[in-house]
């Protein structure tokens, strides 16, 4: 190892070491992108896709969805701000987009979200299904995986790391709003993400008084679209096989949660 690299390792490993934070359900993360620069970046995609899908008249304007789809994402993040107090202060927002051929669903850093009608016209999910393709995503934004997945990208350059520009200031110059919206919609998460987001996504249904059978029951219909092409929503969030087994697996303990006769406060969108 040549003088330089043998500076550059043991700052690597003290930058590492400086940029840990831990997921709401314990899971230690590698920040090296805080979360309020994921947000800011997250908005700025958000509004830049919303837009260009607007003028494209892609924007869903159908009464009905829309009123089903913000029903139900409301239930959700009443129960989400419950569980992360401090996510009453992002800018929540979910529009339909109108496009039979995607089935999609996401939520950025800060509570930005968006549904394919082909995810509502090919998978035809019941209101519980639903609240679990949502569930999950709000899942991913409470557990801040965005910024994690735009840390783990600048950790893969050690000599990122060793000059010390892998951090919030520089998280611009590594792609900006561009990165997060590609991480966001089209970049998959890991599985332990996946897993992460399944464990909030069901338990936000439940509070929310969604039935968390739905959660194997989607799967079910979500593995039936497509024939050997997955959907995209399945492409971008890789499955391990036993997925629905553990989901299901989850039930028990999230019936303690859920009483479809309880009052659920809906936040208004």
């Amino acid at each position: 190892m040549n003088r330089l690299g043998s500076l550059c390792f043991p700052l690597a490993m003290v930058a590492l070491l400086g940029a840990c934070a831990t997921s709401p359900t314990g899971r230690h993360q590698l920040m090296l992108v805080s979360e309020d620069r994921a947000i800011a970046e997250s908005k700025s995609a958000y509004l830049a896709t919303v837009r260009d899908l607007d003028s494209q008249g892609q924007i869903s304007q159908d009464p009905m969805i829309n009123r089903r789809v913000k029903e139900i994402t409301g239930r959700l993040i009443s129960q989400a701000i419950v569980m992360r107090p401090d996510a009453a202060d992002w800018d929540w927002n979910v529009v339909v987009i109108d496009d039979p051929t995607n089935v999609n669903a996401w939520c950025m850093a800060g509570g930005r979200m968006a549904v394919y009608t082909g995810l509502l016209e090919q998978v035809q999910p019941t209101d519980d299904e639903l609240a679990q393709v949502m569930g999950h995503e709000i899942g991913h934004a409470l557990a801040n995986h965005t910024a994690e997945k735009m840390s783990v990208r600048m950790a893969s350059s050690i000599g990122v790391l060793a000059v010390g520009i892998a951090s919030d200031s520089h998280a611009a110059a590594l792609g900006g709003a561009a990165l997060a919206a590609t991480y966001v919609i089209n970049m998959p998460n890991s599985r332990v993400a996946e897993t992460e987001a399944d464990r909030i996504g069901i338990e936000l249904a439940a509070r929310a008084g969604y039935d968390p059978a739905a959660a194997a029951t989607l799967w079910q219909k979500m593995g039936a679209v497509g024939g050997q092409a997955p959907p995209q929503w399945m492409s971008t969030h890789p499955d391990p096989q036993n997925r629905q087994q553990r989901l299901s697996e989850l039930e028990p303990e999230m019936r303690a949660y859920y009483d479809p006769r309880a009052q659920h406060p809906v936040y208004r969108l």
